[in-house]
């Protein structure tokens, strides 16, 4: 069956008439019927081929297999460093939701709502941290956009499968500052290991001097046993 009407379709294509009757929907999408007397259908029609009303329905494709989107971010910590973050979201439409998610925001619902709620998401849980807690606690934060944007994506009808942070950098001045700390914290360590090299010598000499002394007054005093005797 659905190989003839493919045909069907593939006969009309040749001509110039448009099968606009017939609306076949590809694995993974979803299709909603608009209706030109009643509007959008609230039923969701799934793959394969379905039979329409000509010139007063039509078909709204949506696809609803998981697609990757990165969403960059310019924001600040809560010691007011800037912070260049990216996000990428695994995200999917729910399906049956599809109807509500057409009429209220569009085909484009991705370009629509992502970037507003993950800019959102994320100036509310970067600014929980500072600089140095985003670096040494980039899995907590991580955890924490992945739980809060889940929640608020799904008062939109979308589903997110994964949330990671891709890119974490700071601005210029927080990063040559980093630098700077580490040249110190170098520069402390070297300086460190030359002061005990130096008190190992220190102490080596100190050792070797006392040794002296002592071998001396031993000789002194096995001398002066001697004369006593």
């Amino acid at each position: 069956m659905f190989e003839e009407v493919r045909l069907i379709i593939n006969i009309y294509n040749a001509g110039t008439v448009t099968p606009n009757f017939i609306s076949l929907v590809d694995a993974g999408h979803r299709a909603v019927i608009f209706d030109r007397f009643r509007g959008v259908q609230d039923v969701v029609t799934g793959e394969g081929t379905h039979f329409l009303i000509p010139w007063v329905q039509r078909p709204i494709i949506f696809d609803c297999r998981s697609r990757p989107r990165n969403v960059p971010v310019i924001t600040g910590s809560k010691d007011l460093q800037n912070v260049n973050i990216t996000l990428r979201i695994l995200f999917r439409p729910v399906t049956d939701q599809l109807p509500r998610i057409y009429t209220s925001i569009g085909e484009d619902y991705d370009e629509r709502v992502l970037p507003s709620i993950t800019t959102e998401i994320l100036k509310s849980v970067v600014a929980r941290f500072d600089a140095g807690e985003l670096i040494t606690q980039r899995e907590l934060v991580s955890r924490q956009v992945s739980e809060d944007l889940t929640e608020r994506a799904s008062t939109f009808g979308l589903i997110l499968d994964d949330v990671s942070l891709t890119h974490l950098t700071f601005g210029k001045e927080f990063t040559e500052a980093v630098e700077l700390k580490q040249v110190a914290q170098q520069e402390a360590e070297r300086a460190r290991f030359v002061v005990e090299k130096v008190s190992v010598i220190a102490i080596g000499y100190i050792l070797e001097w006392l040794a002296q002394k002592i071998t001396i007054c031993d000789l002194f005093f096995f001398k002066s046993s001697i004369y006593i005797v």
